[in-house]
């Protein structure tokens, strides 16, 4: 356990089994403030994957909050969903109990498989949530903070606004469908998939959408490839079946393993890092949470604009892969003395 945390340089890890729930929360970095992450729900094959998970991801929180500029740290929970009957209600009532225990070093939120009536259960046991009926839903920052970032990434490599191109979206939840919408509106050509068939109606009857099955949707030819779905999508396999331009997804850890990064680097596939143009939910609920309106939330949204496209124009210079040199700006942030902190917060 200790391994796995090193590894990764987390700091804390927390668990709670009471009745149906099994809980872990991931704390990596408090440098900036309290942790800010989603809580997941979904079904796991063992008690490591949902610890290995909860681990990725509160890393890639910290990162993520580095570069938005927020003033928070990473974490992340994941509860193991049950397999048989259940209680939801008293399941996140007792998870927000456990929130409530940690003291305010851990705000919770929507992550897959949650939603926002969860949130509305935890709030009745802490105030550490940001994201509710009373706070709102982050997708639709999310989906809003990827359209102004597949927009910067379509600029820098292809000098051309988002009229007329192809994108291809894996995945059609929350954030995927509202992309779909946004990039639709922007006069984009839509290539989607999901493993929900309902779904993809909609998007085809919506937006006038291609629908592919979920293993070809690698090989579209496209200007856009979005990975909107659970982590991992680009691996030692689909890598190759790439038929993109840019890679620009919602999904956190869209890579397998940062080796990929160079692979996509020397394939001239410029990449978007993904926690970096999808942090505008982050944004949402951390400025939510501290009271601020939503015409200054939408204004922080947009600066994943300005970060982005200092990450491109590093990335070219230093001829390195965009990953590295996010994770670079990040650890800056979060492992330099302050004024280099203060540095990099400046130069993005």
């Amino acid at each position: 356990m200790f391994s796995r945390m090193h590894a990764q340089t987390v700091q804390e890890l927390h668990f709670c089994q009471k009745e149906s729930l099994n809980a872990v929360v991931a704390l990596h970095n408090l440098r900036l403030g309290p942790a800010l992450g989603g809580c997941r729900f979904i079904e796991y094959d063992s008690e490591l994957d949902a610890i290995d998970d909860a681990i990725r991801l509160a890393k890639g929180m910290s990162y993520k909050a580095a570069l938005a500029r927020v003033p928070q740290g990473g974490g992340k929970a994941v509860i193991m969903k049950p397999k048989g009957d259940f209680d939801r209600e008293l399941l996140f009532k007792q998870f927000g109990q456990f929130v409530e225990s940690l003291g305010g070093r851990y705000i919770t939120a929507m992550d897959s498989g949650t939603q926002v009536s969860d949130m509305d259960v935890m709030r009745t046991q802490t105030l550490y949530v940001g994201s509710s009926s009373n706070i709102g839903d982050p997708s639709p920052s999310t989906a809003h903070g990827m359209l102004l970032g597949i927009e910067s990434a379509v600029h820098f490599l292809m000098n051309q606004s988002l009229s007329g191109i192809t994108v291809a979206i894996q995945g059609l939840g929350h954030v995927g469908f509202a992309l779909a919408a946004h990039l639709h509106e922007a006069g984009c050509k839509l290539i989607v998939c999901d493993m929900d068939e309902k779904k993809t109606q909609l998007a085809q009857q919506s937006f006038n959408a291609e629908v592919v099955p979920v293993d070809d949707i690698y090989s579209q030819a496209c200007d856009v490839f979005s990975p909107c779905g659970l982590g991992g999508a680009i691996n030692d396999s689909t890598i190759e079946k790439l038929n993109c331009k840019i890679v620009a997804g919602c999904a956190n850890n869209q890579l397998a393993h940062d080796g990929l990064a160079f692979t996509l680097h020397k394939m001239g596939i410029l990449y978007a890092p993904d926690y970096v143009i999808n942090s505008g939910g982050l944004v949402f609920a951390s400025s939510s949470y501290r009271g601020m309106s939503h015409k200054q939330i939408a204004h922080e949204v947009s600066k994943l604009k300005d970060t982005l496209n200092k990450i491109f124009v590093l990335s070219k210079q230093k001829d390195a892969p965009t990953h590295n040199i996010a994770n670079e700006m990040a650890e800056q942030i979060l492992y330099g003395d302050d004024h280099s902190r203060d540095w990099i917060k400046e130069a993005v």
